[in-house]
């Protein structure tokens, strides 16, 4: 049997079905049915506007001639509709840009504030995607193509962006034509930089017990404890609320985590001494963490507390939150824990994930023997 293929294109500003086949006259024919048919020259293939009537025809005029492949014209998995963060773009609205800056188009925040994308990850998207906008200044948007995104990403390689930029730029791009404008697997063939393979970075335990020791008060203290002893990352940190530590089952409930899943992990009896002590002085009312205000702690003031007790402990590389959540997971992996409860702590959702920390277990070396000695 022949077969066509439908792919998205946007030719003259509007959305299109692409349509392409190999020579055959019964599908020729058959295309010259099709309402309103048109050749792309740009594009080397015929094509109809994009509207659910001719859609319908394309399937009805096809049926029982030709099988007809999708696979790049509808979502090929569902979307994850509920993110992590609370979707805040008032950050972006507040913004006053410069003459001639070109901003993301109202649709594109709304799609982030409604999918409830995190923070950061809104930054990054509202930013890489200005950025691709900017660079094509006298260029519309929908007039864009894979050309263009090539040309760019080509552009910042040449200046030496790193592969997580590039995969970043890559997302904040597709976002906005495959989900803003809701044309599936638009930029199918766009070609990835491949995902750098690195290393968690480790602390000892010695390390962990200075940093602890050099805090500047009960709240710092309880604060990079929970990091290390829940292998907490630091979003999840400043979200946990009171009525998520369960001192009855020595339990940390995690909800909404990353790639909103909750999860429960460890509570350490000496932290709970700790938090016990912290609750007492600092009274917090819904967070467990709060600023002076009564609001939700932020990523940055855990930052500095880590930096600054590990500045104080005489530790000379840099120490990040998530370094704490790396050496937790090393560290039960070293005293023998199966890596499946490791991966269930974390909330990785496999175990391939997880594995990575087999790469720096000290006792993973300690097995093999020196050829020196």
């Amino acid at each position: 049997m022949q077969s066509i293929t439908l792919r998205h294109y946007i030719i003259k500003h509007e959305k299109c079905i692409g349509i392409l086949f190999y020579s055959h006259k019964v599908i020729q024919a058959l295309i010259k049915e099709l309402p309103d048919v048109k050749w792309s020259k740009e594009h080397n293939l015929v094509y109809v506007k994009n509207t659910p009537e001719n859609l319908d025809a394309i399937y009805n005029k096809f049926r029982g001639v030709a099988w007809i492949n999708s696979k790049y014209f509808f979502k090929n998995k569902p979307v994850n509709v509920k993110g992590t963060g609370n979707g805040d773009i008032s950050w972006v609205e507040g913004r006053k840009p410069k003459a001639g800056y070109k901003v993301c188009p109202k649709e594109y925040l709304q799609k982030l504030e409604l999918k409830r994308y995190s923070n950061s990850t809104i930054k990054t998207y509202v930013l890489c995607f200005e950025r691709f906008i900017n660079h094509y200044i006298n260029q519309e948007i929908n007039g864009l193509n894979e050309t263009h995104i090539r040309a760019y990403l080509s552009n910042l390689v040449k200046k030496g962006a790193s592969n997580s930029y590039l995969n970043q730029m890559v997302n904040a791009i597709k976002f906005y034509y495959e989900i803003v404008q809701d044309m599936p697997n638009r930029f199918y063939e766009i070609e990835r930089p491949r995902k750098e393979q690195k290393l968690p970075k480790v602390l000892s335990k010695e390390e962990i017990l200075a940093i602890i020791e050099n805090t500047n008060n009960i709240k710092h203290r309880c604060i990079v404890e929970l990091l290390y002893s829940a292998g907490l990352r630091r979003s999840e940190l400043i979200n946990l609320k009171i009525t998520d530590i369960d001192s009855n089952r020595m339990l940390i409930r995690v909800d909404n985590a990353k790639g909103s899943k909750d999860r429960f992990t460890l509570l350490s009896e000496t932290v709970l001494k700790d938090l016990r002590v912290y609750f007492t002085e600092w009274q917090p009312k819904i967070y467990l963490f709060e600023s002076p205000g009564g609001k939700q702690y932020s990523a940055g003031s855990v930052q500095a507390i880590v930096s600054n007790a590990s500045e104080k402990a005489r530790i000379k590389k840099p120490v990040s939150p998530h370094m704490l959540r790396h050496s937790f997971a090393t560290h039960l992996l070293e005293n023998g824990t199966d890596l499946r409860y490791i991966q269930l702590l974390l909330g990785h959702s496999s175990t391939k994930t997880t594995e990575m920390y087999t790469h720096v277990a000290v006792n993973t070396f300690k097995k093999v023997k020196n050829p020196l000695d």
